[in-house]
């Protein structure tokens, strides 16, 4: 099967939540996924869920257990770098058949990872393998490198109105 190369973007929620269905979908069909997630390191209900009744996917996470809002820490940047390397290792190992880099986009914008190392990944990737990223401000050069590309928009959201994250819907 032919892979490509999709970015899920934008101010909307969702980014994540669609990558996720995708993996869904396609351990259904028998293939095999990993996910990475940058930049974050809390424990979601989607990774609890995932590591006790799906195992035909793999993933882990390249963050700390908070967010970043403006200036990445040294550990921020080390974390993501490793995370990368990593992460271009499974790409390669023929063991996957969808990577999905979960806020790469947002490493990229916090100059976790420079944009040509992110670039290098998806020229270079095996042909088979389908490569997701998302996360909001995806780079120019990444939406022009892609095969699809999802915007996201957000036209209305409840937590500007005050609703904090809710568990199982948000966390």
């Amino acid at each position: 099967m032919q892979g490509y190369v999709q970015v899920y973007t934008g101010d909307g929620k969702g980014k994540t939540t669609a990558a996720f269905g995708l993996a869904l979908r396609a351990i259904g069909a028998g293939l095999k996924v990993f996910i990475g997630q940058f930049a974050k390191g809390q424990l979601y209900s989607e990774i609890k869920a995932i590591r006790q009744y799906l195992p035909g996917i793999e993933i882990k996470q390249y963050g700390r257990k908070c967010f970043i809002y403006s200036r990445p820490e040294p550990a921020d940047i080390r974390l993501a770098q490793e995370g990368l390397a990593e992460v271009r290792k499974f790409i390669n190992s023929g063991k996957y058949d969808i990577v999905i880099l979960d806020e790469a986009n947002i490493a990229v914008y916090f100059k976790l990872f420079p944009i040509e190392e992110l670039l290098e990944i998806v020229h270079s990737k095996p042909k088979n393998v389908e490569l997701i990223i998302t996360g909001r401000n995806a780079h120019p050069d990444l939406i022009k490198a892609a095969d699809l590309v999802t915007e996201m928009l957000e036209i209305k959201h409840y937590y500007n109105q005050g609703v904090s994250a809710r568990k199982g819907i948000e966390s």
